[in-house]
């Protein structure tokens, strides 16, 4: 034994020292580190690792900043978070049922979905094509060429059809049955294309004092324990927030001004073209990754100061520097068509100098040596009296985003005040393109169902509401008698009513002071012209009308695109199928998230 004790003790240092590690760095207790091959979460019994996560999460983080040309705030990179999540919880649950019904993809499969079903992007790609159309011969050409090996292209299009040909055998497996008969397709038709004129006087529960009507306890329990699941509640946190603005002065304005008047001169003299600078500089991300293309719009489509100009343009004319409220532009006309124009510009935001900037940001810097990610709540409020700021105190819901009491968007607060941060905690600064935030959590409750005495006096208001427009109805009926029988206009005059009219509008659309697909619609559609309904009562008012007009559609316009429109309802029909089948899985599934406490942890062990 003491010839081996050396040995012995090495062991167990090795043991000690390993399990010590595995303890500190497996995330499974409070205060440790999260490691890479931590377990996110769970589905049905196959785990999801922390960095699975983090990467899928970081490949489309880095894809939508490269879309916006901008990092993005943490509401945005925790909405992202969700997404990679759920994308991930979907695989998974996908390839189960695979599993389950046997569906496969065989080699064979794989090539001849690579002849004959190029993914869209080769189609749209402008090498592939031939007089403006997809050329399927240059496709295969490319597929033999040693390109299509040496550039990963093979590679990538043998994962893109291991993923979509199973899809496409499950969508075929639920809803490949799926069929619409003609008669479905004309009364859809019907919906969208008869239409209705109709003059109206409405009657609103708010003009009913609220002593008109009572409602008890005992209804409110009721109404509570039927509804129950309505009143789960997103979690709450109470934040103070601080902004130093970004203000602009009249030489910053100016300043951009002269940037674009400068890019202007480039242009039209040759130096570079209006697609190019639009790719490089636009700061309307969506066009300017189009080269500047706005696409054709009919009149009133643009902000007006950015409409004027555009009127006043010659077809391939730029104009000057045009100010909206987001910036200066410049606005190439392509082509016009009556009321319809086809456009490009080019944005520039409007920015602070680099002398306006530098003093901001030493501001900024003050406030972030005070206070920023510090755990003590006074050193907050020392730092906003020292530097003028006045604080906004805030309430943020989880998963929306933190408005501040001027109606602005704060970035970044509500995601950061529910990543496991401690009560009196101050937040990093954040750096926005208006102002640096910088906030501290003064209170928090968690989400879930809300007990009876939280959620007791909105019931109370709705009840009172619904008893407010039964009340209504009696005065709406004797209306609608003596409406039909001397005269609509006059019968509301005499009882010193507004008429007011809404139409023509289809029974799918969403009619200003009558809601959309409620009663009062149906009316429009069920009585004769001229007819005056009875009393209807919808969720927000009671409504009287008159049926002044109806457009009713033809069979032979809809005959005429009957084929189309199957395609499209059936697309949409077996889409839904899937969809609903899939949130069954989804709901039904054994679903451990463990991200919440993960996180919390992780933070909880870098303070």
């Amino acid at each position: 034994m003491r010839s081996m004790a050396k040995w012995i003790w090495i062991g167990v240092a090795v043991v000690f020292v390993g399990g010590f590690l595995l303890y500190e760095t497996s995330g499974l207790v409070g205060r440790s580190r999260v490691t890479v091959t931590t377990a996110v979460a769970s589905v049905e019994g196959t785990d999801i690792a922390w960095q699975q996560w983090q990467t899928t999460a970081l490949r489309l983080v880095q894809q939508q900043e490269q879309q916006l040309r901008r990092s993005l705030t943490l509401d945005e990179r925790a909405r992202i978070d969700d997404r990679a999540f759920e994308q991930l919880v979907g695989d998974i649950l996908l390839q189960k049922e695979y599993e389950k019904r046997g569906i496969r993809v065989t080699d064979a499969e794989l090539v001849e979905a690579a002849q004959f079903a190029p993914p869209e992007q080769f189609q749209r790609s402008p090498e592939l094509q031939t007089d403006g159309r997809f050329d399927i011969d240059k496709y295969r050409r490319l597929l033999a060429s040693p390109a299509a090996r040496q550039q990963g292209i093979l590679v990538n299009l043998e994962g893109y059809y291991r993923e979509e040909i199973p899809r496409q055998k499950l969508l075929f497996q639920l809803a490949g049955e799926v069929w619409v008969s003609d008669e479905h397709l004309w009364t859809t038709w019907q919906d969208t294309h008869d239409s209705a004129t109709v003059t109206y006087v409405g009657w609103d529960p708010g003009s009913v004092k609220d002593n008109a009507v009572s409602v008890s306890d005992a209804e409110i329990l009721a109404y509570f324990t039927k509804n129950e699941k309505r009143f789960d509640r997103p979690g709450r946190a109470v934040v103070s927030v601080v902004r130093v603005p970004r203000a602009l002065t009249s030489a910053d304005s100016e300043a951009v001004r002269s940037r674009i008047v400068a890019l202007r001169t480039e242009i039209v003299s040759g130096k570079r073209t209006f697609e190019d600078a639009a790719k490089e500089l636009s700061a309307d991300s969506a066009s300017g990754a189009d080269g500047g293309n706005l696409g054709k719009a009919a009149k009133g489509k643009y902000v007006k100061e950015f409409e004027t100009a555009a009127a006043k343009l010659q077809a391939k004319e730029i104009s000057g520097p045009v100010l909206t409220q987001f910036g200066y532009h410049i606005i190439r006309l392509d082509e016009r068509k009556g009321d319809t124009v086809s456009l490009h510009h080019i944005l520039l935001p409007l920015k602070q100098s680099d002398s306006s900037a530098t003093k901001t940001d030493r501001r900024a810097d003050s406030l972030a040596a005070i206070a920023a990610s510090q755990d003590k709540p006074a050193r907050f409020d020392s730092a906003a009296k020292l530097l003028h700021l006045t604080p906004e105190h805030l309430t943020a819901t989880e998963g929306d985003p933190l408005i501040g009491t001027d109606g602005k968007y704060v970035p970044s607060v509500s995601a950061w005040a529910f990543r496991g941060v401690r009560v009196g905690e101050t937040s990093e600064l954040f750096d926005a393109e208006d102002a640096y935030v910088l906030a501290r959590l003064d209170s928090i409750r968690a989400g879930g169902k809300a007990s009876l005495d939280a959620v007791k006096e909105e019931i109370r208001s709705l009840l009172a509401r619904e008893k407010k427009v039964a009340l209504l109805a009696d005065s709406a009926h004797a209306f609608s008698k003596a409406a039909a029988a001397g005269g609509f206009e006059a019968t509301a005059k005499a009882r010193g009513l507004t008429t007011q009219v809404a139409g023509p509008f289809t029974r799918v659309s969403t009619v200003p002071g009558i809601g959309q697909a409620n009663e009062a619609v149906g009316a429009a559609f069920a009585l004769p012209v001229g007819a005056v309904s009875s009393a209807v009562a919808t969720r927000d008012r009671v409504i009287v009308l008159r049926v002044d007009k109806r457009t009713l559609a033809t069979r032979d316009a809809w005959t005429a695109q009957r084929a189309q429109q199957r395609e499209q309802i059936l697309q949409a029909l077996r889409q839904t199928r899937v969809r609903e089948y899939l949130d069954h899985i989804r709901k039904t599934a054994d679903i451990k998230d463990r991200r919440k406490q993960l996180q919390s942890a992780n933070r909880q062990a870098a303070s």
